[in-house]
């Protein structure tokens, strides 16, 4: 048997175990999508995770947010999972917190299509609550393989649960923030959810904070960027 033979084995195996964990007594079967064209590496992880039910999120979500931006970014922003507004379209950050995050990428001297943004989890969960461990677990391989197809130079890890999930740490974000972690050679930037930052508007330290953390990232790609001085 050769690997990609034995590697197709071993997911549907895993995929079997979980149904079961589940308590399921039907297999759900996602449709095989045909593609249309020549897949690039972003677009093999995308049909791969199909119309995932590998986990509970799918019971409730509308749609699955995989991610956007350029196959080749030299920058990769990841979040920790869709809300509302991005499970009814589809995109990530596309809300409040997206249109503050496209503030934050245009001060860099960037575009939305400039880089890459994806989440943690890639539906969205009840209530917007936290993913749970479960959740994060079944979704992770998807986001490691993004991460590898896309071989970004720098990941900036967006709240808490992106920070703890891509370091595998447990310190408060406020102890990891403000400088760079490696992880398999591509440097980590934590900093702070912009759902946080909006929820903190009337403490401008935060946004400041924030923007400490970017002008790192912009000064490790050699960004000059539109707003080197005040937050955007």
């Amino acid at each position: 048997m050769d690997k990609i033979s034995a590697k197709w084995l071993q997911e549907a195996k895993d995929y079997l175990e979980f149904q079961v964990r589940q308590g399921l007594t039907e297999v759900i079967i996602p449709p095989f999508v045909e593609p249309s064209g020549p897949l690039g590496p972003l677009d093999v992880v995308r049909n791969d995770l199909g119309e995932c039910a590998r986990c509970p999120l799918h019971r409730t979500r509308k749609k699955i947010v995989f991610g956007e931006g350029a196959p080749a970014a030299r920058l990769m922003f990841v979040g920790e999972g869709p809300g509302a507004d991005e499970d009814l379209q589809g995109k990530p950050f596309v809300g409040r917190a997206g249109q503050l995050l496209t503030r934050m990428i245009e001060a860099m001297g960037l575009t939305r299509e400039d880089v890459y943004i994806t989440n943690i989890v890639k539906c969205r969960p009840p209530g917007n609550r936290d993913p749970e461990a479960l959740e994060i677990e079944t979704c992770f391989p998807f986001l490691e393989r993004q991460i590898k197809a896309i071989s970004p130079e720098v990941i900036v890890a967006l709240g808490r649960i992106s920070a703890g999930t891509l370091l595998g740490a447990k310190a408060p974000l406020s102890r990891l923030r403000g400088r760079f972690h490696d992880r398999g050679g591509i440097p980590i930037m934590p900093t702070y959810h912009p759902s946080f930052l909006l929820r903190q508007e009337r403490e401008r330290r935060w946004k400041g904070e924030a923007w400490a953390d970017l002008k790192l990232v912009m000064g490790l790609l050699g960004l000059s960027g539109a707003n080197s001085g005040d937050t955007p």
